[in-house]
């Protein structure tokens, strides 16, 4: 199966401003700057955060173009980066009802870089979501919505639902690995991350059920750390949104 980027996100929708902006002072987006305003399916009125070349963030009003070419004002200077510097990797396992929304939703809030759908054995599959009422196509607007909405500066990168195997080569490059697994770790995460200060992080999240024992096994051996949150058995959405919140709060943007 091969994993495909279903919205543009990433990198790519970073919106860089060509110099550093003087406010109130019209400025042009064109090259990069329009195609990352694209993946946002941006339009005139609209307000996102852009980057200058210092990394300073601003928000700014589109007032006019598209599809190559923007005209903005930046209107205020953000006292910090809304971009974590922290790149968390959330590969969740599809749930059998609609909750995949909100875990979509908060985890840009939250600030991660790519969400991954996994199909596994516990899980739903997509054929089964989108069999009374497709909803899969909403996922890239809903993230445009949110990221909108919490100032992001980047959209997340979404992909399409890979399966198990394939989600383990995806995780294969981040520093800190961890598998949610509530029954049978023998460290939270909190211990799982420990004194490491990583650049990067992956995070499992299986379904209502958990993972099979089979594919802990396969994460172990592919170098990933099963984890436990806590003392409670937690719904996946809560488990990703806290675990996701831990991560931040322990090495990331957040507290």
């Amino acid at each position: 199966m091969n994993p495909v980027c279903v919205n543009e996100g990433g990198a790519g929708s970073l919106i860089r401003l060509p110099v550093t902006p003087t406010l109130e002072q019209e400025t042009i987006l064109a090259g990069d700057a329009a195609t990352a305003l694209a993946a946002w399916q941006a339009r005139s009125g609209e307000i996102f955060t852009v980057v200058d070349p210092e990394n300073l963030h601003y928000r700014v009003r589109i007032t006019s173009g598209g599809p190559d070419r923007f005209c903005c004002i930046p209107f205020a200077r953000l006292a910090e980066a809304t971009e974590s510097s922290l790149r968390i990797d959330v590969l969740h396992a599809l749930p059998s009802k609609e909750r995949f929304e909100l875990v979509l939703e908060k985890l840009t809030e939250l600030g991660v870089f790519r969400v991954v759908p996994m199909e596994t054995a516990h899980s739903s599959t997509l054929a089964e979501r989108d069999a009374h009422q497709r909803k899969s196509h909403r996922w890239p607007h809903l993230l445009r919505r949110a990221g909108r909405q919490c100032r992001r500066a980047m959209l997340p990168e979404l992909y399409a639902p890979v399966d198990f195997a394939t989600a383990l080569t995806l995780v294969a490059e981040a520093e800190v690995k961890l598998l949610l697994d509530e029954t049978e770790a023998p460290w939270t995460l909190k211990e799982g991350i420990g004194q490491l200060r990583p650049q990067s992080v992956a995070l499992l999240i299986g379904p209502e059920g958990g993972f099979s024992r089979q594919e802990v096994a396969l994460a172990q051996q592919a170098g990933v750390l099963p984890v436990r949150l806590g003392p409670r058995i937690l719904r996946t959405e809560t488990a990703a949104i806290a675990a996701t919140t831990l991560v931040q709060g322990l090495i990331g943007d957040l507290g």
